[in-house]
């Protein structure tokens, strides 16, 4: 369930609450708006600014700007088919045409210069309950990590540092312990549509109630390298490597070896019931059976507890079953060899 959070009081804000707030934004004059961003987490909040700009509301103009690199760039898309201005980072330059800078998920440093042309300030939508989780990958940290909750912040943007800003709004959600990074990503991307259009409709509201970040309680949410993916056999549990696998899942399959091969596994499961089950101290981390009865290979990890493993790939080649893989590889080593790592 979704909970929005007045944070200077850190406590649950009733509907009454922010119904409230709408009183504050009343009599304040419509506001021109510049939109910053690229994906698909981008889109859900363009399309909310730009639905409430074409019913007359709170926004009274949009523009975008965006980065024109990528061939594929939903934001620049949606721009074009509904005739909104766009705008190329890389040429823009900053004006005092608009009231409010919007930034989601857009991956480049604001320039102080920009974020002093508007009257209003800038405000971000980050995928993570601020202070937790600052950075480029906050969705992926929360997966990987384990963690069973996360969330949307609403902040002000201030220069020469990512995520730091006063918080004028936080939502929070459950992450189900099987639910996979596309998911949590579609989820977190509308949440913040809906949290920012609360701010942008009620801005003198949340700004008063706007919280400083306490920086001594942050925690950071790197760009994703390319030995994120990699399993550590001797370091990672079970539960670690399938949260890993959940939060890389359509990013980047796992990657480990086999007798010198490079191994990517695209699907795995984790039973958490075998947490009641005893634990298999006796068998090495990266250990490999093959079970005949649910098809699927048995790897062992360094509390004693397996993942599973349905599909895989040996050396950058065609996708195969685990009955595949039993079949061409694992059958043909000795038992000593059948090892992960």
């Amino acid at each position: 369930m979704n909970v929005f959070v007045n944070v200077s009081w850190r406590r649950t804000a009733s509907l009454g609450k922010i119904n409230d707030a709408r009183s504050y934004s009343s009599n304040v004059s419509r506001l021109k708006i510049l939109f910053f961003g690229t994906d698909n987490f981008s889109l859900p909040s363009l399309k909310v600014i730009h639905r409430n700009w074409k019913q007359g509301r709170t926004v009274g103009g949009l523009e975008v700007v965006t980065s024109f690199k990528a061939a594929k760039n939903p934001v620049k898309q949606f721009s074009v088919m509904e005739g909104i201005p766009v705008s190329d980072w890389q040429t823009y330059r900053p004006n005092e045409n608009f009231d409010l800078g919007v930034v989601v998920s857009f991956g480049h440093l604001i320039q102080e210069e920009i974020i002093n042309s508007f009257n209003r300030g800038m405000l971000n939508v980050h995928a993570s309950l601020l202070p937790q989780l600052r950075g480029a990958a906050p969705i992926v940290h929360a997966i990987a990590n384990g963690n069973r909750q996360t969330g949307i912040s609403i902040m002000r943007i201030e220069p020469k540092r990512f995520d730091i800003g006063a918080i004028l709004l936080q939502s929070t959600v459950d992450i189900p312990r099987d639910m996979l990074m596309p998911q949590l990503h579609d989820d977190l991307a509308q949440l913040g549509a809906d949290c920012l259009m609360k701010c942008i409709e009620n801005l003198d509201f949340y700004n008063g109630q706007a919280v400083q970040q306490d920086g001594l309680k942050a925690t950071y949410a790197p760009k994703i390298d390319r030995n994120f993916a990699e399993i550590r056999w001797n370091h990672h549990t079970a539960l670690q490597i399938y949260d890993l696998y959940r939060s890389l899942y359509s990013l980047a399959p796992l990657k480990t070896w086999f007798c010198g091969e490079a191994i990517k596994l695209f699907e795995i499961t984790y039973s958490h019931d075998q947490r009641n089950a005893e634990k298999r101290i006796d068998k090495v981390p990266g250990c490999i059976e093959y079970s005949r009865q649910t098809k699927k290979l048995l790897v062992w990890c360094c509390d004693g507890f397996c993942i599973e493993v349905l599909q895989l790939s040996v050396g950058g080649k065609k996708m195969l079953t685990a009955q595949d893989f039993h079949n061409g590889f694992l059958s043909k080593v000795a038992y000593s060899r059948r090892v992960f790592g």
